[in-house]
């Protein structure tokens, strides 16, 4: 594709250029033909950041939601060290549409601790937009509040007649407050026609202080662990991220694919009562992007897998039961002074919660220039979701079961639509759209922690009585959007 050139304006051109080559060196001069690939008009976001822009910040954010701090719309709740989740105009989480190159994630945890933007290090961020309030349909869906698109840097490739392009990144950074420290590497060797990349990048910090006493006791309520009266506890996160990137161009196509892996060994949270401390994402991306005179096509399909485990953190009471513990007693904790024996059911040794979840997705979208000033958007997307959720007995009452919070859980989203957006002058553009998504979700039973129990405590007689009246009821469901 190419630009078009007025013909008097070309005429002109020539007739100049010619007159003036002809009194010098009477010559014809050959044809040239002037190309380049044509920009094709895009919905306004609200608020855009380019690499440039995200690389201003990297030495004091380590969090990449952080980075959206100061968009129009944008409000972010603070969590985790590097899981704040971003909301507009109120809504946050699942009611917006958060994609990072093209898939769509989802947070599986129960508290939200691994939001999409959790995955990416700011230190790999080519660009982020958002879209908020009334959302075009080409990059809205499966949402009520908004869409955050958030993409990786494109691929490099070397220039016409340069045999190879080898260029690399390393960067770190040291915070005192909390001793946060991490850096980051990146490396790239491509032909005119070839590109392989490696990004990695690693954060970590402890608890961090406040301006001063804020508390009035050291106690946390885990024997023999103190803090600080000026130290914010359960602050402290550790997170490594790697990327592995492939890309083949010829002529107007593109074919990439990236390898993504991410450990979190620890991110623990002073909001809430359970803290992460392992969360492991695998992730694999393939895309094809191809230009044509008609416009473009882009398909996708990626493929995304969750391990996910929360407990009682360092700075929260692990053993607990009926009371409170007087604080210096003997074992691992006491309840109303006898030792604590999670044996014989007066006490339990912290919470554990797993989750696993799988993510498979497909989207296909085509941008087809209709004249000028007209442009259609067309497309269509599916996803497939399993999660899993269990929460293991840690205490004699809860034995023997297992707390089945989401078993084999489904959910199916099929969605296509269409676009068109036209350019009425340079001050006016109308943009006009319909989607439609289908939603299948369907799970199996559950059960509490000790689906025997009779009689054993009110707690586990309600959980029985609510996982028999869940499990009697029909699990799918079927929603039209």
């Amino acid at each position: 594709m190419g630009y078009r050139i007025h013909p008097l304006v070309a005429a002109m051109a020539v007739a100049f250029s010619g007159a003036a080559f002809a009194q010098a060196n009477p010559q014809v001069m050959d044809a040239v033909n002037v190309t380049a690939q044509r920009e094709t008009p895009l919905p306004n976001s609200s608020g855009a950041l380019n690499a440039n822009e995200v690389a201003a910040q990297r030495a004091y954010v380590s969090d990449t939601a952080q980075l959206l701090s100061d968009v129009p719309g944008i409000s972010l709740y603070g969590a985790g060290g590097v899981s704040s989740l971003p909301a507009i105009h109120g809504l946050a989480d699942d009611r917006l549409r958060i994609t990072v190159d093209g898939m769509d994630f989802i947070a599986s945890c129960p508290n939200h601790m691994n939001p999409p933007l959790s995955y990416l290090n700011p230190s790999s961020i080519g660009k982020l937009k958002v879209y908020a309030g009334i959302t075009p349909v080409s990059v809205g869906g499966d949402s009520i509040g908004g869409t955050i698109i958030a993409e990786t840097l494109a691929p490099e490739f070397a220039a016409p007649g340069q045999s190879i392009l080898a260029k690399g990144e390393i960067g770190g950074f040291y915070r005192s407050n909390g001793d946060a420290h991490g850096g980051n590497v990146s490396a790239t060797m491509a032909s005119e026609n070839f590109n392989i990349s490696y990004t990695a990048s690693t954060a970590k910090a402890n608890n961090y202080t406040a301006g001063g006493d804020f508390k009035t006791t050291t106690a946390t309520g885990r024997n023999g662990h103190t803090l600080a009266l000026d130290e914010v506890g359960s602050t402290a996160y550790e997170t490594r991220t790697q990327t592995l990137g492939f890309a083949m161009k010829g002529g107007n196509h593109l074919v990439e694919a990236k390898l993504g892996y991410q450990e979190v060994p620890e991110q623990l949270y002073p909001n809430q009562r359970m803290d992460m401390l392992d969360n492991t994402q695998k992730r694999f991306n393939l895309r094809y992007l191809g230009q044509f005179d008609w416009g473009t096509l882009e398909a996708r399909a990626y493929r995304e897998t969750v391990d996910h485990y929360m407990d009682f953190g360092a700075d929260k009471r692990f053993w607990y039961g009926n009371a409170m513990p007087p604080l210096g007693s003997g074992g691992p904790m006491a309840i109303n002074g006898s030792p604590c024996s999670p044996i014989s059911g007066t006490c339990a040794a912290g919470m554990p919660m797993y989750t696993e979840s799988k993510t498979t997705g497909f989207n296909l979208k085509a941008d087809v220039l209709l004249s000028e000033k007209d442009l259609l958007r067309v497309g269509t997307q599916y996803q497939s979701y399993r999660l899993d959720d269990w929460w293991p007995a840690s205490g004699a009452a809860m034995y023997p079961g297992t707390f089945d919070n989401i078993n084999d859980g489904k959910r199916d989203r099929t969605a296509i639509f269409a676009e068109w957006e036209s350019r009425i002058n340079p001050q006016w553009m109308s943009l006009v759209g319909v989607r439609y998504e289908r939603i299948e979700s369907d799970t199996g039973n559950v059960q509490g922690y000790n689906p025997n129990t009779n009689g054993m405590g009110m707690m586990l007689n309600n959980q029985k009585a609510d996982a028999a009246a869940f499990n009697a009821q029909d699990h799918a469901r079927n929603d039209n959007n």
